[in-house]
């Protein structure tokens, strides 16, 4: 609920009164359709929902105390339909905690689960208390507070720009600081990223992807291998949706939790800098049939989850249980909750983690038009805001191209990151996927569609990446033949073994300058065709001054150096920073590259595939280590075309590039050339590009980037 309307009800209820008692408390029916808690200048408004549960109780705690001070059993009559609401009065937001405890029947087989003892997280409350100190496990069962939201975002616009306008940076908020090197003042928090807007302002990125920051417990299932102690590092096992994970607060928040993660949004807006969220509402943290009850086990198991005829648990996700999302109720509840994150943190959009979930039934069949999908897509509050799938799931469901409602939903190219893998490290048979995949993947998303706002069909519905938190970093792409994944105790069976990786020779660390510069020139390829490719380029945050996880492809438990961005790579590894920098402003000044624009004056194709010899375009029916590909338009508002031309060589010797002919056009000017000019010079200013007439020598597994100039 947002500030205003808040006030206003409150407002309007300020002078209320008592209508019962319960557990000693003055009462009254509540706020039914307000779900979660709510201070009232009363008291408090707790509502909660089951639909299996016979009888609902409130359990009040004073701070960190283990045994509740009142337990208030909801009357009969404080009940409509499937929902509990009660006014508690006399009662202050920083006093006390709560959870509930939730009677009904049991019978496994039917999925009833109902435990009268279990102690129940209301799944709509905003804080999560026990949480704060990172790593450390306050108590055995969850409680949540009473937050007060009195956080006020003023007039400030909501961000226009397109998907495709976005380069978007991929973070773990503690992983991005925590290291001793980072410099901040409040490491592994939200101020300590806050510290680090400059930086990132400088790179250039206008968009941060937050790994997962809803609350999770990061010690569930916590071990210890060779002396390490691992933890849920990453986060993909949520405890609550609605509240901010309170260990990632630098300060104590109590019951105003939220507003250092506001501040930050607030300033990374002012800075040009969108937010968007990694959403996990695939599964949650109360795993399978061993795993505990503390939430929606104990309120309706058999609606929240997917069970099967004989009430165990689906397992899409991999991870134990999987949420039945296209169940009305369950349904509601996600959209309730990025409706809260939209309007209480303005997030500027969200990230689905294996989304191919949200379009299953409650039996785990595909559905061919998911409710769930359909609801989110056509919802007049997020009607702005960027929604992208991970669109696969650890079932087997591949949906890649082929995302339900995928004219508003964008996806992570999954196809983009394996060829262009494959075909930068010399696989010829991937050419035709990356030629594909550079130009927009149109063979999985179609045309872009002209005279509309906003269409996701085409290259808005692309995410480019070659590399997310899942898998090697870039540096070890080029460093690793085979995942190395040893200290996290399964024996290297966990993690990807499909990398399509090269180690450019030596597995591993190394001192040989041959190979460590030719394992930066394979990142510097990788980065020029990610930014020249169109669609929306994505790449992990690290990767642009050589982060390494030291062969680890799947840290998910790491919470030390493997994880942590090691800072003094910056300084070690400047001038790969300063090649990210210039690709990253050098996509902006050419917007040709990620959108369609008014045919060029100069008459060259909008979109085309060339071969070397004879500069002609081509279809690239057939394997080879060699093409290029052109992107021409006219830019309205310079007033002059932009073409720009992207040759890539992953063979192993020089090759000969016949540029097309501008006749009496202008000429082609060399930007970037990843091998280099012998000097240390990778890319050229404007004022400083050399001049190309008619063709050019790629030296071996290099890419370059030549831009129309007029004459």
């Amino acid at each position: 609920m947002n500030l205003y309307r808040q006030n206003a009800i409150l407002e309007e209820l300020a002078t209320i009164s008592p209508m019962g008692e319960s557990g000693g408390f003055l009462v009254r029916p509540g706020l039914f359709d307000v779900n979660g808690a709510m201070s009232m200048p009363v008291g408090i408004n707790f509502t909660i929902h089951t639909h299996g549960g016979t009888s609902c109780q409130l359990l009040l705690y004073h701070i960190n105390g283990e045994e509740p001070f009142a337990v208030l059993p909801f009357p009969e009559e404080y009940k409509i339909g499937d929902v509990y609401s009660m006014i508690v009065f006399g009662l202050n937001a920083e006093d006390f905690e709560y959870a509930y405890q939730i009677d009904g029947p049991y019978d496994p087989g039917r999925g009833l689960i109902f435990d009268k003892n279990a102690i129940i997280l209301d799944p709509y409350a905003r804080a999560v208390s026990g949480q704060r100190i990172w790593g450390k496990q306050m108590r055995s069962h969850y409680r949540a507070r009473v937050v007060r939201d009195m956080f006020d975002w003023g007039d400030a616009p909501q961000s226009s720009r397109e998907l495709s306008d976005l380069v978007i940076y991929e973070l773990h908020v503690r992983g991005f600081t925590q290291h001793a090197s980072s410099g901040v003042r409040h490491p592994g928090t939200f101020e300590g990223l806050k510290e680090k807007i400059p930086y990132l302002k400088d790179l250039g990125i206008n968009a941060v992807e937050l790994m997962p920051i809803f609350e999770f417990d990061e010690t569930m299932n916590a071990r210890e291998v060779d002396g390490r102690k691992l933890l849920d590092y990453w986060g993909y096992n949520s405890v609550c949706f609605f509240a901010p994970n309170s260990s990632y607060a630098a300060s104590v928040e109590y019951n105003v939790e939220g507003t250092e993660l506001k501040e930050l949004i607030r300033e990374l807006h002012s800075n040009g800098i969108e937010v968007i969220l990694d959403v996990v509402f695939n599964h949650t943290a109360e795993g399978n049939e061993k795993g505990p009850v503390f939430s929606f086990k104990g309120i309706d198991n058999n609606i929240y989850y997917m069970l099967t005829p004989d009430g165990y648990y689906y397992n899409f996700s991999g991870c134990g249980n999987t949420l039945n999302c296209n169940h009305p109720v369950v349904q509601l509840m996600i959209q309730e909750c990025l409706r809260y994150w939209t309007i209480s943190y303005r997030v500027d959009g969200f990230r689905f983690d294996l989304a191919s979930i949200l379009g299953r039934n409650e039996d785990g069949s595909p559905m061919n038009n998911p409710p769930l999908l359909r609801s989110l897509a056509y919802d007049p509050l997020l009607n702005n805001l960027k929604l992208i799938a991970e669109a696969w799931d650890a079932g087997g469901m591949y949906q890649v191209g082929n995302f339900p409602a995928s004219r508003r939903w964008a996806e992570w190219n999954g196809r983009y990151r394996d060829s262009l893998r494959s075909f930068l490290k010399g696989e010829a048979w991937e050419a035709r996927n990356a030629a594909w995949s550079i130009c927009g993947s149109g063979d999985l998303y179609g045309s872009q569609m002209e005279g509309q706002k906003r269409d996701y069909a085409g290259y808005n519905s692309c995410i480019n990446f070659l590399t997310c938190h899942d898998g090697f970093t870039m540096y070890d792409l080029y460093s690793y033949n085979e995942k190395h994944n040893e200290i996290n105790g399964w024996q290297n069976t966990d993690g990807a073994n499909d990398n399509r990786s090269w180690n450019c020779g030596v597995e591993g660390d190394t001192d040989d300058p041959e190979v460590l510069e030719l394992r930066f020139r394979m990142i510097r390829n990788a980065c020029t065709v990610l930014l020249c490719s169109r669609g929306t380029p994505m790449f992990l945050a690290g990767d642009e001054f050589g982060n390494t996880q030291f062969g680890n492809n799947n840290s998910y438990c790491q919470d030390n150096e493997i994880s942590w961005l090691d800072w003094q790579l910056l300084e070690k590894n400047r001038h790969l920073y300063e090649f990210f920098r210039f690709m990253i402003h050098f996509r902006f000044r050419h917007p040709v590259i990620s959108r369609h624009m008014p045919n060029a004056v100069c008459g060259m194709e909008p979109m085309a595939v060339y071969d070397t010899g004879s500069a002609r375009i081509i279809k690239l029916e057939s394997a080879t280590h060699t093409f290029a590909v052109c992107f021409a338009g006219y830019d309205r508002k310079r007033r002059c075309d932009d073409l720009v031309y992207i040759a890539v060589n992953t063979y192993w010797e020089n090759v000969t590039f016949t540029l097309p002919n501008l006749h009496s056009h202008g000429q082609w000017r060399l930007h970037v050339n990843t091998y280099g000019d012998g000097a240390g010079r990778y890319f050229y200013e404007d004022q400083d590009a050399v001049r190309i007439n008619g063709s050019f020598v790629m030296r071996p597994r290099s890419v370059a980037v030549f831009v129309y100039w007029p004459r």
